[in-house]
């Protein structure tokens, strides 16, 4: 009896497993923003995306491992009396993140790892005051990839709601733990210590079982 017991456990975990081994895609919309100690000027989200492939590898029951990479436009906006512009930074992130399934919710979280494929920066900046004290702006526009760091640390967490056999919605809050700045001749007490904040909503597809 303890026998039967005991493979049938284990038919019933295997069978689990197997059922949940899978990959797929996702996509949907960032709502991003750089955020730090000293920033003078008011830091606004702004509306962008993600997208990328998924894979889920069940370790026991309902607790699975889901690496994921992904294409992600992160950055933010700045507004003050001297600035009015957007940081558009363009990442290749590597969520690493444990999955627990209850019924067709998945509750997700884990580290992340971002690499940093290009940063720009668009609209204007104070330069100057004529003769008259009129302030005088400039157009900024062009690539700042050397003024941030080529790694992003985050923890990510979220939820994600099973909608078909093959098709869930998800939502998820990752936080940075790094300051993405990288100005390697100046060094002050008064640097932002940028660092991202993303909130997003996706869909996910599922692909195949394995």
């Amino acid at each position: 009896m303890k026998k039967f017991l005991l493979l049938l456990l284990l038919s019933v975990f295997t069978g689990a497993a197997a059922q949940a081994q899978y990959f797929g895609v996702k996509g949907g919309a960032n709502a991003a923003v750089l955020d730090g100690e000293r920033i003078s000027a008011k830091s606004d989200y702004k509306i962008t995306y993600h997208a990328g492939i998924f894979y889920n590898y069940n370790i026991i029951g309902p607790l699975s491992i889901r690496p994921e990479l992904l294409y992600s436009l992160q950055g933010g906006e700045f507004k003050g009396g001297q600035e009015d512009y957007e940081t558009k930074l363009h990442y290749l992130n590597l969520p690493l993140l444990l999955d627990v399934k209850i019924g067709p919710v998945h509750l997700q979280g884990g580290p992340q790892f971002g690499v940093l494929l290009t940063a720009k920066e668009t609209g204007v900046l104070l330069t100057g005051y004529s003769p008259t004290g009129q302030a005088q702006y400039s157009n900024v526009s062009g690539q700042v990839t050397d003024q941030y760091k080529k790694q992003d640390y985050s923890l990510c967490a979220g939820l994600e709601l099973e909608v078909t056999k093959n098709l869930s919605l998800g939502g998820r809050f990752n936080s940075g733990l790094s300051n993405v700045e990288d100005f390697d001749d100046i060094r002050s007490a008064n640097d932002p210590r940028l660092k991202n904040r993303v909130f997003q909503g996706y869909l996910a597809i599922r692909m195949s079982n394995k």
